[in-house]
């Protein structure tokens, strides 16, 4: 027996859409992340990006469990002294809905170019049109 090789011409990418209405945030993170690096593909490598392309909608209707709403806090800092912002996700959720599933599949990426290059894949938008 000789073992499978696959390199980067033999990647097929196919196009995923994925409803967010009513969904827990960290089951949809885990579930996207999955699909963009490709594990959910019978030739999957972890040193390639075979993951398909995703396209998330309805993410203003993403929902949280227990006191999330009021517990998670969003933090960005500007580099300069007394920089630091944070943010609820109640607030998050109504000003910038697409990027807490962004941040979400993010951290369940690898942290290095290769999961750069796999989080560029991904497409968030708040309401139900795609383009």
């Amino acid at each position: 027996m000789s073992t499978n090789v696959v390199s980067a011409k033999d990647i097929k990418r196919e196009k995923h859409v994925i409803d967010a209405k009513g969904k827990i945030l960290g089951r949809l993170a885990g579930e996207v992340a999955k699909v963009l690096m490709g594990k959910n593909k019978p030739c999957f490598v972890p040193y390639l990006d075979m993951g398909d392309y995703v396209d998330v909608t309805n993410a203003s209707l993403v929902v949280v469990t227990g006191k999330k709403t009021k517990d998670k806090i969003y933090r960005s800092h500007s580099g300069y002294p007394g920089g630091l912002k944070e943010e609820t996700f109640d607030k998050m959720i109504i000003r910038k809905p697409a990027y807490i599933i962004e941040h979400a599949v993010k951290g369940m990426l690898p942290h290095n170019r290769l999961g750069r290059a796999m989080i560029k894949k991904l497409r968030v938008y708040a309401g139900e049109e795609t383009k």
